[in-house]
């Protein structure tokens, strides 16, 4: 078996000392249990798409991939029960074999179920929150071995925190999670003038279900998506036009504008002008998550930040300086999401309406610079780092950005005492 572990965007690697693929919970229940006889520490990892080290382990890696698959399916209350290491990509294959589909989704679809809640995935759309607002009950392993469930009306302390809990607290080998019906999406994608766009961003968040741009730096322009629910699939994408959009031009073009911008950065203003002249408006309709995610086979790094809505233009004119500044050139768009406030302890949108703003840099490429004044630009309009993102905060300044942070801990107390669950990543932002 493979003791090395590498993530997708191959910032992070970890050689372990023990790798388990349990099959059941109680399988992992006894994984947790022999760890805590003999002091060694365990980290569940899912699909690597964090950028973060949150899942690398030098002790016992716990692979989730044999732990797949729905458990049961409510239709009449459009609820799904699914094993956590399920991927997303292939929970929407079977939730649109039962007539369901996810309410809302990030824009890709490798990452697993559990994996994809402990970081707060999310998605964009004002009526929404993170994934982890769709979960109605939990089933984990804590540190002691214990298998639990917790909901809003059983341990409402550990939901509150498990939600988003990055593997802190416990292992999550099952989820509750409420669904919608079946829908199909009217896609409208088209470039706008930047200034034009935060001039009426509120009025463009409030009336689409689904809104988000993609800026490209050194220019004026951006790409706009509103997604919106329709009756019927009208406007089918062609399997040559989705090939040409998703393969050709998101991949194939992209990768290639990138590679010249690592050969010659001095290019790179030019090439990304270049590039952004040649996007062009697309409309279509399709199966809600075959809208929401697309391939991503250009690696890169990333940080994201989620910040108060209101903030989003000094956010915004606070970046465009970073990027102006920076030693080395930027080879990648700039993608911009709004999200609804929720009540999870470690959410980003935690209390209050959101708008975050990923920022990225192709795999090879110096990215430090530009992402920790990014970072500094949010920090002080109360930024959130995505806990998947690549981000420098430690306990000491996250506490702050957070109000239940000591609530969430004094959960993980309770449920890990001995710190089965830990690793470098938990001990920074959490605290030893």
């Amino acid at each position: 078996m493979n003791d090395r572990w590498v993530n997708w965007a191959g910032n992070v690697e970890a050689v372990a000392a023990e790798v388990a693929r349990p099959a059941s919970t109680d399988e992992v229940a006894e994984v947790v249990r022999r760890a805590g006889r003999t002091g060694a520490k365990v980290r569940a990892v899912g699909s690597g798409h964090s950028f973060t080290d949150a899942a690398a382990t030098s002790g016992v890696r716990l692979e989730l991939d044999r732990l797949a698959g729905l458990v049961s399916v409510d239709r009449a209350a459009r609820l799904v029960r699914v094993r956590a290491g399920t991927t997303l990509s292939a929970l929407n294959i079977d939730l649109a074999a039962h007539g369901l589909a996810m309410p809302n989704l990030g824009d890709v679809d490798v990452q697993s179920v559990a994996g994809a809640l402990a970081t707060g995935t999310h998605g964009t759309g004002a009526g929404y929150g993170c994934l982890s607002t769709f979960v109605t009950e939990l089933e984990l392993v804590s540190g002691t071995g214990e298998v639990v469930r917790c909901s809003e009306t059983e341990r409402p302390d550990l939901f509150a925190a498990a939600r988003v809990g990055l593997g802190a607290v416990g292992v999550v080998t099952e989820v509750t999670l409420r669904c919608a019906d079946a829908f199909v999406l009217h896609a409208d994608e088209r470039p706008e003038p930047l200034a034009s766009v935060l001039a009426r961003l509120d009025a463009r968040i409030a009336t689409n279900r689904h809104f988000e741009f993609y800026w490209m730096p050194y220019t004026d322009r951006t790409l706009t998506k509103a997604n919106n629910p329709v009756d019927e699939d009208s406007k089918p994408r062609g399997r040559f036009a989705r090939w040409f959009n998703d393969d050709l031009l998101e991949n194939t073009v992209i990768g290639a504008v990138c590679r010249l911008c690592r050969a010659a950065p001095r290019l790179a203003p030019t090439l990304l002008r270049t590039t952004a002249r040649f996007v062009s408006p697309r409309v279509y309709t399709e199966r809600s998550d075959l809208v929401f995610t697309s391939p991503r086979r250009v690696r890169f790094m990333e940080m994201e930040y989620g910040v108060p809505r209101a903030a989003i233009g000094e956010a915004f004119a606070g970046l465009r300086r970073v990027i102006d500044g920076l030693a080395h050139p930027v080879a990648l768009p700039v993608e911009v999401r709004f999200t609804a406030a929720d009540d999870i302890w470690l959410s980003h949108g935690y209390g209050r309406d959101n708008a975050y703003i990923a920022i990225h840099q192709f795999v090879g490429m110096p990215y430090e610079e530009y992402f920790r004044a990014f970072e500094t630009v949010c920090a002080e309009l109360g930024g959130r780092p995505h806990w998947g993102k690549m981000h420098y905060r430690d306990a000491s300044s996250l506490r702050p950005a957070y109000p239940r942070f000591d609530e969430f801990l004094a959960v993980r107390d309770a449920c890990d005492p001995a710190r089965v669950l830990t690793n470098a990543y938990t001990e920074r932002v959490l605290g030893p």
